[in-house]
């Protein structure tokens, strides 16, 4: 007689299945585990490291570590909480997060992560990068400045769009989005206001044009329920569209 697989998250039981990671375990069992490049769309990437946890004495991503029957899975204690501050402090301080004057303030994941995760200040000095922003595009815009490098449009415009649009290019500090195009812009190339790569940026970096604050600051998705109730706006806008 077989059982279910299961392992503890942070006491709690969590059933799993075959080939499942402990985020696409915990997400189904309706357990938040912060993140920011996780879209259950995609193949994992683990480029942000926001979804660390504990396996047994050993940090992991979430998004990435397979689930392991009968191990104890640290999603919560004071030293991972502290590690995701840092990361979202150092993601603050690499780009221009300019909260109160971004249209994307309320409804924004980087912001609600940072307050789910009691991140209070930026404590690192502000790079403030000299960055562009690409209005090249009839419905769309880019703000450079707020890219966090998560890959979820590249990954859509790669894997759904099949358009390749977007690419990550440089090394370390560098790193920067690039759009694929004979000039770079996105007006000359074949993105479009409805492809899904349109729809996944989880911070103001991709942003449609002609609709800005359509909803006011204080009714928008973070604003009305934290982000460990309502998820990821992506996965959000989805529900509403079915």
């Amino acid at each position: 007689m077989s059982t279910s697989k299961t392992f503890k998250l942070d006491g709690k039981t969590i059933s799993f299945n075959d080939g499942d990671t402990i985020m696409d375990a915990a997400l189904r069992a309706g357990e938040y585990i912060p993140h920011l490049c996780h879209n259950p769309e995609f193949t994992p990437h683990g480029s942000c490291r926001v979804c660390i946890v504990d396996v047994n004495g050993r940090q992991v991503s979430a998004c990435t570590q397979p689930a392991m029957a009968g191990s104890e899975v640290d999603n919560a204690s004071d030293n991972i909480m502290r590690q995701r501050r840092e990361l979202l402090q150092m993601l603050f301080v690499e780009g221009n997060h300019i909260c109160p004057a971004c249209e994307k303030s309320g409804a924004c994941q980087l912001q609600a992560v940072a307050y789910y995760t009691n991140m209070l200040s930026p404590h690192f000095t502000h790079f403030f990068p000299r960055r562009t922003v690409d209005a090249s595009h009839p419905d769309t815009a880019i703000d450079f400045d707020r890219c966090i490098l998560c890959e979820l449009c590249v990954r859509a415009s790669r894997d759904v769009d099949h358009k390749n649009v977007f690419a990550i290019d440089g090394r370390g500090i560098n790193s920067h989005l690039v759009v694929n195009s004979p000039t770079g812009k996105l007006g000359d190339s074949s993105f479009a206001a409805s492809d899904k790569a349109a729809h996944v940026c989880p911070v103001g970096a991709i942003l449609p044009k002609h609709t800005g604050y359509d909803k006011p600051i204080g009714d928008r998705l973070y604003d009305r329920q934290p982000v460990s109730i309502v998820g990821d706006v992506a996965a959000h806008e989805q529900e509403q569209e079915h």
